[in-house]
């Protein structure tokens, strides 16, 4: 069993507050972990995997199998590709109610807009917001098979 969805965004808080709020080591660390996000497969690099509102090229996919989502994702600029990986790592493995119902509390604690800026800002809420789609149409279709 996974951890739930408050442990891991308490994880990433603890391991965000090591960096002591220094902006540098902060983004270098965002980067550091879209590096280290499962490679996407080209083909899944479509216009229809493209988040809309965000400012970068950002493709999230979501497959559902056994009850569970799982999303592959990836950016064409570093900072955000880290910003996705954290989403995915919270949100990637569960059930679509879930995702639905996920308070993503960790981005206030941890201060996250003060570091990203606006434009990044809007776009992460974007990447939440099409997460929480694909939450929904898979409840929606596990729903309608059952």
């Amino acid at each position: 069993m996974s951890a739930s969805i408050e442990a891991v965004q308490n994880e990433i808080i603890d391991e965000f507050s090591m960096l002591d709020g220094d902006m540098e080591m902060t983004i270098g660390y965002i980067m550091e972990l879209g590096e280290q996000l499962p490679a996407m497969d080209d083909s899944l690099k479509t216009e229809e995997n493209i988040v809309k509102g965000c400012q970068s090229k950002v493709w999230l996919n979501a497959n559902f199998s056994d009850g569970e989502i799982s999303f592959d994702a990836d950016s064409n600029t570093a900072i955000t590709k880290g910003l996705v990986s954290l989403l995915v790592r919270i949100l990637s493995g569960r059930q679509p109610h879930e995702i639905i119902d996920a308070d993503l509390f960790f981005i206030d604690k941890i201060g996250l807009n003060r570091f990203i800026g606006t434009q990044r800002s809007n776009g992460l809420g974007a990447m939440m917001k099409q997460m929480k789609i694909y939450g929904l149409a898979f409840a929606t279709q596990n729903t309608k098979s059952q």
